[in-house]
């Protein structure tokens, strides 16, 4: 990938995730995934424990939004997924995806 492409790249993801993080409240989004991810997805969503769950960290805030709100609605079927999002108010919900997507990922490592 060539230099400039990264830089635009780079800035497109910085601007997506402070976007999203204006109406996030990041600290909340970290307290309630301790609560309700972490155990499966890893304290920063980096590390999974099992290597079929999905790493969280660094992805699109409004991507794990809408997986979110379509686990929360059953649009998307998965039974501990489905438990575990409808405990979440679209507040939380807002606050988890921006967290995650704050996070360090090794989906985004330099190679």
């Amino acid at each position: 990938m060539s230099p400039a492409l990264r830089i635009v790249l780079a800035a497109t993801a910085a601007l997506s995730l402070s976007e999203a993080a204006l109406g996030a409240d990041l600290a909340a989004g970290k307290e309630k995934a301790a609560q309700v991810c972490g155990a499966c997805h890893g304290p920063t969503g980096e590390k999974p424990t099992q290597p079929d769950y999905p790493i969280l960290a660094g992805q699109w805030p409004d991507y794990l939004e809408r997986a979110l709100h379509d686990y929360k609605s059953s649009k998307r079927k998965n039974p501990i997924m489905n438990g575990m999002a409808a405990a979440l108010s679209d507040q939380d919900i807002e606050n988890v995806a921006a967290w995650f997507a704050s996070q360090p990922s090794p989906l985004h490592s330099e190679r």
